[in-house]
């Protein structure tokens, strides 16, 4: 009888291709992180400063699960010391469509959703 541990992890959202993605790509993070490189390669460093309050940890890991899931592109130079670049792939570039799209709503609809909030705290 095979243990727990024994079988193959499940990528987050495995069975539901709705949750899977979302689950990567819907955090704050993500989303700035794929913003901060619509225009241009950036090394580490350039994105901690671009997108401000992120931790190191916070930063490299959101990094490594875009890149596991093909959004981020990371190309490492033969350097002393060596220089790490990241950079959008296609389908990091054709998130960017649907992408702006949500920001945009979410600009638009930002007073009303908090106004929505304070009515329902009040009740």
């Amino acid at each position: 009888m095979p243990k727990e541990t024994d079988e193959p992890k499940q990528q987050p959202g495995a069975g539901c291709p709705i949750r899977g993605v979302l689950d990567r790509i819907g955090d704050q993070w993500s989303l700035l992180t794929l913003e901060a490189l619509e225009d241009e390669k950036k090394r580490f460093n350039e994105l901690m400063r671009e997108i401000g309050d992120i931790s190191k940890q916070m930063l490299s890991k959101t990094l490594k699960h875009l890149e596991q899931d093909g959004f981020v592109r990371r190309t490492v130079y033969p350097e002393v010391p060596p220089r790490v670049e990241y950079e959008l792939t296609d389908l990091g570039r054709s998130f960017l469509i649907p992408m702006k799209i949500l920001i945009g709503w979410a600009e638009r609809n930002h007073p009303a959703i908090t106004s929505a909030r304070r009515r329902h705290e009040k009740a």
